[in-house]
């Protein structure tokens, strides 16, 4: 170089350009090493597309459902992944404290309402849902997962078969209610009527004290056999509660008597899921996340929500770009495309990447502070592809500016926040074995300058 450029210490050089490259990430990345170079030097701009990327899936222990925003309930048979079943936890809250039933209260009916929000595969399967009552203390502040349990009472609240009406309006009393499951909760016994109806009167006169005497509800679907659904239910929506329907003595003749116990965003909840072991996934998801061979994934690759499947990435020879000289990483964009044509079982609308070091901390790539337009992980329907931008964590990498070991995974949804995905995935790996599927190869392109030729 015979540049003032060329005098600078090296690591001034790659400062500058992780700089300009932070603040130019919609331009050509080739032009970040223009704007930095003399004409004569351009020949130091270089791209790669055969950086040896290492991935395979594995089993993912489990994501954090408290405070979901919705509940999930249903079973669903995955050609692919297999069989996985939801369900939920939640307390019940008192619609108004002090509430006083009249005299010698008659249990009607009960009757738990859910409004419909989304779903995830086919709603024409029938299904089965059955409820119990919870036996542990469920507190609002306590983190829950999705493989946790609760212990429940041995008595069945409700074994009731239905179809999905997502669409469709609920006459109730003569009155048009929006799409919701009614779930009869006096069917198989009387039970939780009466025991809400003989509540003692200090119990009714409180939520706190309520929740030790009721603890909530267990709510979850029989395993289908095929096809199936997830749904998720809106407990924001005022439908969404359970309704006592009774009658007394001091108005006999008030047929309309009720009364409303709340599910809403004020009750502790959290989202259970099942996989079924994956014992009806397909072989090649079987010989990875169960028998651990990591070699499938060049081949293909799987990511699953819920708690299912994540993928492990390694960049192993990264360290050696460039040969041994000095590199700045202009841009380094990771590939992924969806190999799965199936339409009914959507891709997930984004994906994300943590590091986890071995005290099973969580980290996020330093690129992600830029937001998704630069980052990445979005699904882009048109390619049936997606990208993440990780300029900034391989230049880390290469320069050994991280202070601890970690390991990199990427996932449907982070397993430190409330929030959860039924979508799930199959991409091609990094080897594909038909060979005019190389193009859609999971890959690493790289374009970086040296600094020292």
């Amino acid at each position: 170089m015979n540049s003032y450029l060329s005098k600078l210490p090296a690591s001034l050089l790659i400062g500058i350009l992780l700089i300009l490259a932070m603040f130019s990430c919609k331009k050509d990345p080739y032009e970040i090493g223009y704007s930095l170079l003399p004409p004569s030097d351009t020949l130091n701009v270089k791209t790669t597309d055969t950086c040896t990327v290492q991935a395979f899936s594995m089993r993912q222990d489990s994501v954090r459902t408290d405070k979901c925003a919705t509940l999930m309930m249903g079973s669903i048979m995955d050609p692919i992944f297999g069989k996985t079943t939801a369900g939920f936890y939640s307390q019940l809250l008192l619609s108004a404290e002090g509430v006083d039933f009249g005299t010698n209260p008659s249990l009607d009916s009960v009757v738990l309402m859910l409004k419909y929000s989304s779903y995830y595969g086919d709603t024409l399967t029938r299904q089965n849902v059955k409820v119990y009552e919870i036996s542990q203390d469920l507190a609002y502040d306590s983190l829950h997962y999705s493989n946790q349990h609760l212990s429940t009472y041995p008595t069945m609240l409700a074994d009731q078969d239905f179809v999905p009406r997502i669409a469709d309006s609920v006459l109730v009393r003569k009155v048009k209610i929006a799409p919701h499951l009614r779930i009869n909760l006096s069917k198989q016994s009387n039970y939780l009527g009466n025991k809400i109806l003989q509540a003692p009167v200090d119990v009714l006169a409180s939520n706190t004290l309520f929740i030790k005497y009721m603890k909530g509800l267990y709510v979850t679907a029989s395993p289908v056999s095929s096809k199936g659904a997830l749904l998720n239910f809106n407990i924001a929506a005022d439908i969404s509660r359970i309704v006592v329907y009774f009658h007394n003595q001091t108005d006999p003749l008030n047929d309309s008597l009720h009364y409303d116990l709340l599910l809403n965003q004020s009750c502790a909840r959290f989202i259970h899921t099942d996989h079924n072991g994956y014992v009806d996934a397909i072989p090649d998801l079987k010989r990875q996340i169960l028998n651990n061979d990591s070699t499938q994934g060049t081949k293909n690759l799987f990511l699953q929500g819920m708690g299912g499947v994540k993928m492990k990435l390694k960049f192993p020879y990264i360290k050696g770009l460039g040969k041994g000289k000095t590199v700045a990483i202009n841009d380094a964009v990771l590939q992924l495309k969806n190999m799965d044509p199936d339409t009914t079982l959507q891709p997930p609308p984004t994906l994300t990447i943590i590091r986890q070091d071995s005290a099973n901390r969580v980290g996020y790539l330093v690129d992600d502070n830029e937001g998704a337009a630069y980052f990445g992980g979005t699904y882009d329907k048109t390619t049936r592809s997606y990208f993440f931008r990780i300029t900034q964590h391989l230049q880390k990498v290469i320069q050994n500016a991280y202070s601890t070991h970690f390991q990199l995974y990427m996932m449907v949804t982070s397993p430190v926040l409330t929030s959860y995905s039924a979508n799930r995935i199959m991409l091609y790996g990094t080897k594909p074995t038909v060979p005019g599927d190389n193009a859609s190869r999971l890959q690493l392109k790289i374009t970086y300058t040296i600094l020292n030729p």
